[in-house]
């Protein structure tokens, strides 16, 4: 039951439009690596498109109607849009549901220091990552620095061709002995990835050559001077500063044949581009449509902007409000009668390691966008498992649009595993399943994907927010 290759039935239409999607996916890729640059991203492109911010509406008591458009903004990381349908909210929404945060490494709250003559960003590794991979890599800061005031100081260093860029440092092969008989998880430690951003010390002036403090962690205090002349930061605003460390530079095309992507974040940012393209092409529905781009999920999904929060909840809860008489059982019965595509990348099989996956429930390059029944491990331990009812209703309508499509699992058996925002979801008693695109290089620097699968995935949530009802 193999699935074709979506390539082989393009026409020159197809890969137009394909191309078109994919150059926009690029340039989304470049400049927005953060969940909060994702979100300003998403929400610059939603009033564009018609929709405004839901607080508007609530302040001004105005009623929402069929056809109007709202959004609503979560602590500058997550963003949730509506596109409110002819039928009552209480008969359900077609949700599309992806994250936008990925891996990477924070800066902590206490992180400049200094030793030899070399200073250094100490960090914490966010999500499932691989440490080995992040040493020597081109890496670039992003992200804010909260001054006591609540001025609000946006940092980006590395990505302009102009701007410096920063590594975790490596021990040469020649020494390295001892730490290549190492297992791979201990070859570097966490505590390890700290950034080096400095070896210059600070120029003391004549008049300071007497006070000793001057002189004292020289290089460190030149890394301050220039902060605080280019940021006007102190080392306190480190206290309140969020700083991500990430890949630098821009998504590339990849391959002889330019037939694939590669760039840093692609789980889950293709699944949120391509979610948030579909839900704002698609103007007059039946149903209400949904689209739920959230932070925390490569965390597990906590904290205030994670899945796990009441933001969703409490945001349709409002949007109920603005369309009538507030009722609790509308909240529920609108909940549990909704459709959900929880947008997550599956993997991609690589031939290279063909023992951690199962060839005839892998997801393949090229054959589409990927359905995981279930996910979890082993036991399929922490998974949403779909019902066959609504996989059987989501086939009928790809296969009725000609939308190239497969299904797959997560490696091998008792290899495999991963979660999703799925499952929490589905505690409303919704109808949810994983879907997305396959990525290879999965949590690596730099990740790759499919340009057809990218398009066809787009294509696919595009027919579900319409059709799925």
């Amino acid at each position: 039951m193999e699935r074709p290759n979506a390539w082989k039935n393009y026409k020159k239409k197809d890969l137009a439009e394909l191309e078109k999607l994919n150059k926009a996916y690029i340039t989304f890729l470049s400049k927005n690596k953060t969940e909060r640059e994702c979100t300003v991203y998403a929400v610059e492109e939603a009033k564009k498109a018609g929709y405004v911010d839901i607080n508007e509406l609530i302040k001004k008591k105005k009623k929402l109607h069929p056809g109007d458009k709202v959004y609503a903004v979560n602590m500058k990381k997550a963003v949730v849009l509506f596109n409110i349908g002819k039928k009552s909210i209480e008969k359900g929404m077609a949700i599309l549901g992806a994250h936008i945060d990925s891996p990477r490494m924070d800066v902590k709250q206490n992180p400049l220091y200094e030793d030899t003559e070399l200073a250094y960003l100490d960090t914490h590794y966010y999500g499932g990552i691989k440490k080995y991979q992040w040493v020597t890599v081109p890496l670039a800061i992003h992200g804010v620095f909260v001054k006591k005031d609540g001025m609000v100081v946006d940092v980006c260093i590395g990505e302009d061709k102009d701007d410096p860029i920063f590594c975790v440092t490596d021990l040469l092969i020649h020494l390295s002995q001892e730490n290549m008989d190492k297992k791979a998880s201990k070859v570097i430690e966490g505590e390890a990835l700290d950034i080096l951003v400095g070896s210059r010390p600070l120029v003391i002036d004549d008049k300071d050559e007497k006070d000793e403090s001057k002189g004292k962690e020289a290089v460190k205090n030149n890394i301050l001077a220039l902060l605080k002349d280019k940021y006007d930061v102190t080392e306190e605003d480190f206290l309140s500063a969020e700083l991500e460390v990430v890949p630098a530079g821009a998504a590339r095309e990849s391959g002889i044949d330019r037939s694939m992507i590669m760039a840093y974040g692609q789980d889950d940012k293709v699944c949120a581009f391509t979610s948030l393209k579909a839900m704002l092409a698609v103007e007059e529905t039946e149903h209400t449509t949904c689209c739920l781009l959230v932070d925390k999920e490569e965390i597990g999904s906590v904290g205030a902007t994670g899945m796990r929060s009441q933001f969703f909840e409490n945001t349709v809860a409002e949007l109920i409000g603005l369309l009538g008489d507030y009722d609790d059982r509308l909240l529920k019965r609108c909940l549990a009668n909704s459709r959900m595509l929880s947008s997550d990348v599956s993997a991609a099989f690589d031939p290279t390691y063909a023992s951690a996956y199962e060839k005839k429930n892998a997801a393949y390059f090229g054959r589409g966008m990927v359905f995981n029944k279930f996910t979890g491990s082993r036991g399929k331990s922490g998974s949403n498992d779909a019902n066959a009812e609504f996989m059987a209703r989501i086939r009928g309508i790809l296969d009725k649009k000609g939308v190239a499509y497969q299904t797959a699992e997560l490696g091998k058996v008792d290899i495999g595993g991963g979660g999703t925002i799925a499952y929490i979801m589905a505690l409303y008693g919704m109808n949810v399943i994983d879907c997305g695109v396959a990525v290879l290089n999965m949590h690596a620097p730099w990740e790759i994907t499919s340009k057809a699968d990218i398009y066809e995935t787009e294509k696919g949530y595009e027919v579900f927010l319409k059709d799925i009802f």
